[in-house]
């Protein structure tokens, strides 16, 4: 082989020079494909509004510059002044979990739908938007209830093209079996003309209804509270408002609250464990 190359000269070394070329020049291409590939998976992702499996792919491969990541196994303390805020922006159905200019977390979140449900010819009114402005973190909740207003009993008979009925307590509402709707104790039941009770179960979408009417229980009743639809965690900002988890997870990243901030469980989860009490909240 030294032999050849010694005596071939010109045609030995121009062997040689176009492997190294045909080499290189695959090494190139491979990049310049892996380059490719990479934008037309990240153009898709955009297109498909799917940015956490862009976030899920930076992580996987050790590059994403997780900041609450850094937080949580650093210990890293924060400097006086300096307190964390939430942010939400409702075009954008997004959350950030900031400090300073520095985002700590961040995550999509649905908000309200902006729908406006009227009742008694117009004389009551609800629209369901989230609220703009400053707000604060009043109180955390684990395995929240949720204690539906009013406006759901009418919404739910609207839906299901029935009216509505209030139930107080020591009324009665007759059934046509001859049995009545009646409250004993902390409970909505249904006495039987023998004078048996039996207790209702009410949940989202499974209120009681009778005779044409969905009942609207009294206000401290087990039926007036439902478990699970607010997920697992949620931070009370006032007035009826919070950031909470959702039984609907599909409902991420659109306008379909009634004008809380919804998120998925494990989203709710992170901030509960890294949110203080007090901390302040801008939605716009």
């Amino acid at each position: 082989m030294l032999g050849f190359i010694r005596h071939g000269g010109r045609i030995a070394w121009t062997l040689i020079g176009t492997t190294v070329v045909l080499i290189g020049g695959t090494a190139l291409l491979m990049a310049n494909t892996l380059e490719i590939r990479f934008k037309r998976d990240v153009s898709r992702m955009v297109f498909n509004d799917n940015v956490e499996a862009l976030d899920d792919a930076k992580r996987a491969a050790g590059i994403a510059t997780d900041s609450l990541q850094t937080v949580l196994t650093t210990g890293t303390e924060l400097a006086p002044g300096e307190r964390p805020y939430i942010v939400v922006s409702i075009e954008d159905h997004r959350l950030w979990y900031k400090q300073g200019d520095s985002v700590l977390f961040t995550t999509r979140v649905a908000t309200g739908s902006g729908k406006v449900l009227e009742q008694n010819g117009g004389k009551q009114a609800w629209r369901f938007e989230t609220p703009r402005g400053r707000l604060v973190v009043q109180a955390k909740e684990q395995d929240p209830v949720w204690v539906p207003p009013d406006w759901h009993f009418f919404e739910m008979a609207r839906k299901r093209g029935y009216g509505t009925v209030r139930l107080s307590r020591g009324q009665a509402i007759p059934n046509a079996d001859g049995s009545r709707i009646i409250v004993v104790g902390n409970d909505v039941v249904k006495q039987l003309a023998d004078g048996r009770v039996q207790p209702l179960e009410a949940s989202e979408g499974h209120e009681i209804a009778v005779n044409g009417n969905i009942v609207i229980p009294p206000y401290g009743t087990n039926q007036r509270k439902y478990r699970g639809v607010l997920g697992t965690f949620r931070l009370n900002l006032g007035d009826g408002y919070g950031l909470h988890g959702t039984d609907e997870p599909s409902s991420i990243g659109h306008s379909v609250s009634h004008g809380c901030v919804r998120l998925r469980n494990e989203d709710i989860e992170t901030l509960y464990s890294i949110v203080p009490i007090g901390t302040t909240v801008y939605i716009y």
